[in-house]
């Protein structure tokens, strides 16, 4: 199976990347930070099916660049896996004068990246065999059973994210594409730009576990587009 994932440097796109690879997957892995060097380390155990990609989501130009890169070792995708996001920064209460340019930051990242990974890739998409559109998203995107009362940006992003996926089960359904909407639960993670979450419930390892089962090997209502969570159960968006 061939998939591509975005945000594989740290965090749970790089836990879902080796994942990925132990189950004989090639893994196609949208890299930011070439200065990180995972992605190597695990190159130099998976030279065969680990491909580097470099990707930043936030850039057409660079869609550009990888979908030709990765047009370059395969006519077809099987999967795409949207996970790269950040939080942004100062995002704490509702200011008399909010960053609106950090918030346009985090909404081009976690949001429109999504939809250049899909619109980009969607050629290489129809040509693979199970189709699937899979995004990490989160319960901070859903409005119905929502409590929070700060980070307004970061859950805007992920409620546009929601819907975006909606439109695109409605739309590419019918052309059997299958779509994957996740909530990975409170993950140890770098997503305000450093790794501060150290109290969080899982490790990305877990995570990835959850997310794997999920994406690849779970048996759910294809026809039906949901918010799925870590713990099995359904989530109203």
């Amino acid at each position: 199976m061939n998939v591509l994932i975005t945000g594989a440097d740290r965090g749970l796109g790089l836990a879902l990347t080796e994942k990925m690879l132990t189950q004989g997957f090639t893994v196609f892995a949208g890299q930011y930070l070439s200065s990180w060097g995972e992605l190597e380390k695990l190159a130099a155990i998976y030279p065969d099916t680990l491909k580097i990609i470099s990707l930043d989501v936030a850039s057409d130009a660079s869609f550009i660049e990888a979908a030709k890169q990765v047009s370059n070792h395969t006519d077809k995708l099987d999967a795409i896996i949207g996970s790269a996001a950040i939080h942004g920064w100062n995002d704490d209460v509702v200011a008399e004068f909010t960053d609106t340019q950090m918030m346009t930051t985090v909404y081009n990242v976690n949001t429109i990246g999504n939809v250049r990974l899909v619109e980009h890739f969607l050629p290489l998409l129809k040509n693979g065999t199970t189709r699937k559109i899979c995004f990490v998203s989160s319960e901070a995107g859903s409005t119905a059973e929502s409590t929070r009362e700060t980070h307004f940006w970061y859950t805007m992003t992920k409620t546009a994210l929601n819907h975006y996926a909606k439109i695109l089960h409605n739309r590419l359904r019918k052309e059997d594409f299958k779509f994957r909407l996740y909530h990975p639960g409170w993950m140890k993670s770098y997503m305000h730009g450093e790794f501060i979450n150290d109290v969080a419930t899982y490790e990305p390892s877990e995570a990835a576990n959850f997310a794997f089962s999920y994406f690849f090997t779970d048996v759910v209502n294809e026809d039906e587009l949901v918010l799925y969570t870590f713990d099995k159960k359904i989530m109203a968006f």
